[in-house]
């Protein structure tokens, strides 16, 4: 049985005069790449180009929507938003990026959240439907990307919306299959061995290993590789190159297409 997988990035979050990460070089190695879109990072020339330079190198492109924080680089719980501003916010960002990749010729596939956004929807039912609530309203036909054993998976399921499991390479799971807070110890994954081996268990065997021991069952479409890290090109090339030699067929889980 072949096993695909897709690689995933956060990208174009370069703004103005500061630069951040080397998209050029991880669209070398990624499928698909999710494109700021002014909120948490990123402007509309970025957003341009991040789309021109995944076009070129046939990678699909999707939004990622957060927290209007631009301070906070999306990354500051925020709370007290009447759910239909947040709501609007959303829509606005998904409807931007997704004309701007119209405008380039490059059909938008697929929208995931970012930062504190993403974390707090995982754990929140009403902050879950708000977000897949701004997808469906811009286009039901886009691929929600979502943790498993979340209720943002769950409220994608609910609005109808299709659902890609999203795997992490860099960071540890909790008994229940959420991500390790950045505030205990080990919730981050230096080590690109320990990083690999955790990948081949997920992609391979179906099973999230866990910080208490456990096997969580999941079904991974794609994988995270953090772009703003440092070697990140390096530790994505790294990580392919296993995938593959392990028999790991590279792929979009939606394949970009003409707008």
């Amino acid at each position: 049985m072949t096993v695909t997988l897709d690689l995933n990035c956060d990208m174009g979050e370069s703004f103005g005069a500061y630069s951040i990460g080397d998209d050029a070089k991880m669209l070398e190695t990624v499928t698909t790449a999710n494109v700021a879109c002014g909120f948490h990072a990123g402007d509309p020339v970025v957003m341009r180009r991040t789309i021109q330079l995944a076009k070129a190198a046939g990678v699909a492109v999707g939004a990622h929507p957060s927290f209007m924080d631009l301070y906070g680089f999306g990354r500051r719980r925020i709370s007290g938003e009447r759910p239909e501003d947040l709501e609007a916010q959303l829509i606005y960002q998904i409807a931007a990026m997704q004309g701007m990749a119209a405008a380039e010729g490059h059909a938008m596939t697929h929208v995931k959240t970012h930062g504190a956004l993403g974390n707090m929807a995982a754990t929140d039912p009403e902050l879950a439907a708000i977000c897949a609530r701004a997808v469906a309203a811009v286009d039901r036909s886009l691929v929600y990307v979502s943790l498993p054993y979340s209720e943002t998976y769950t409220a994608a399921e609910k609005a109808g919306l299709r659902v890609a499991c999203e795997i992490y390479a860099d960071r540890s799971y909790t008994d229940t299959g959420e991500l390790t807070p950045r505030s205990q110890p080990g919730a981050v994954i230096h080590d690109i061995a320990q990083s690999t081996e955790q990948v081949l268990e997920m992609v391979l065997n179906k099973r999230i290993p866990t910080t208490g021991g456990k096997r969580l069952p999941v079904e991974p479409a794609t994988l995270c590789i953090h772009g703003d890290t440092d070697g990140a090109p390096q530790i994505a090339a790294a990580l392919r190159k296993s995938l593959e030699e392990n028999g790991v067929t590279i792929a979009p889980f939606a394949a970009p297409g003409r707008a």
